[in-house]
């Protein structure tokens, strides 16, 4: 916008005709100009479709004064950015204090200087246009922001889920057993975060990539050969130790992925990692694949170990029947201390209904 051409709209507010008809003949040759002769229509003017670029609003004025009008203009989204200039016959230094603390840009007393009236118009003017310029700018620039994190959140999502159902097509028996564990991941999440021991960790985001993340808890199982992966049968103990293994391969596999991102630390694939290499740990030291022994194990793997454990329990395998909901939850709560974080079971003793829900809404179609 030029500051000084037609195209920039000045409202003059005021109640004296001739006051009016002063600045009307002073900006016209350079502006646009309107008029109001009480705060109530330059209100309605100003918040019209096509505002004024600036507001030189006298102070002193019946019914509603300079200093409301200029309070709502700034309490308005859509007219706190014009800028207003108070034309007064006041000189207390005062009555410009409380002018300029409402939020107006300058403040010239009555009688005008025309060339100072000319030059202060201008300025603002100017000024006006650069801020509206930058106010753009960033408003555009925010836009690309969340466009580009909209971006890299499908990435994550597309990576994930990738990923997963790589593993989930080399278990044939598991069947919806990763829509259910992420659930009850979730839900254990969820519950904890209310606790003031885990609720600076465990913020929406981080709950969200462990949503995210535990359908990769078994993705090291595309590394276990056939004849032990879909074995009809129990495993000899010399095919388990290479069924644990899947742990491992599992975190290893992800970690590449990791570097070809050039991240590890702060990887989005980070939890997924945690969870695929810790999730049979146990609280006493007895699991695998690190032998690593309460708070050690990170709080990622233990919320996956009671989820996939549950699970387990209640799913039928060509080795064991489907146990109950109350018996899974008798054997979790046995585990206790042993197997499971104490707190992770306080916490889905507390929701094991929202595990039994999870359970039924996913249930496998052998199961329904």
């Amino acid at each position: 916008m030029n500051s000084n051409d037609l195209s920039s709209t000045v409202l003059v507010v005021d109640d004296t005709p001739e006051n009016l008809s002063l600045m009307s003949d002073l900006l016209r040759e350079h502006y646009r100009v309107k008029v109001a002769t009480n705060g109530e229509r330059a209100l309605r003017i100003a918040g019209a479709a096509e505002a004024p670029d600036l507001i030189m609003l006298d102070v002193m004025m019946p019914e509603m004064d300079g200093y409301e009008v200029c309070r709502r203009l700034k309490a308005d989204e859509n007219t706190k950015n014009i800028p207003v200039i108070f034309l007064t016959a006041r000189t207390d230094p005062e009555d410009e204090k409380i002018g300029l603390e409402l939020g107006a840009v300058d403040y010239i007393t009555k009688p005008i200087s025309p060339p100072l009236v000319q030059a202060r118009v201008r300025n603002h003017l100017l000024l006006k246009s650069h801020a509206d310029f930058l106010r753009d700018k960033a408003e555009w620039l925010e836009s690309e922001v969340q466009s580009r994190t909209r971006d890299i959140q499908r990435i994550k999502d597309v990576t994930i889920n990738a990923m997963a159902s790589l593993a989930e097509t080399r278990d044939n028996e598991t069947g919806n057993h990763i829509r259910r564990t992420q659930n009850y991941v979730k839900a254990l999440a969820q519950h904890l975060s209310r606790h003031d021991k885990y609720a600076s960790f465990l913020d929406r985001e981080t709950i969200d990539l462990l949503y995210q993340s535990a359908p990769l808890h078994d993705i090291g199982k595309v590394g276990i050969p056939d004849r032990i992966l879909l074995k009809p049968g129990r495993h000899t103990p010399e095919e388990f130790e290479i069924m644990k293994t899947h742990a491992t391969l599992g975190a290893e596999a992800i970690m590449v992925a990791e570097k070809v991102l050039d991240e590890t630390e702060t990887s989005f694939l980070r939890y997924a990692r945690e969870i695929a290499q810790n999730h049979h740990e146990k609280w006493d030291g007895s699991g695998y694949p690190a032998g690593l022994k309460g708070e050690e194990i990170p709080l990622s793997g233990r919320l996956m170990a009671v989820a996939d454990v549950y699970d387990a329990l209640i799913s039928k395998r060509i080795y064991k029947p489907a146990f109950s909901h109350d018996k899974a939850v008798s054997m979790i709560r046995e585990g206790r201390g042993t197997h499971f974080d104490p707190d992770i079971v306080d916490a889905f003793l507390e929701i094991e209904v929202r595990f039994s829900e999870i359970a039924r809404e996913f249930a496998d179609e052998e199961d329904t």
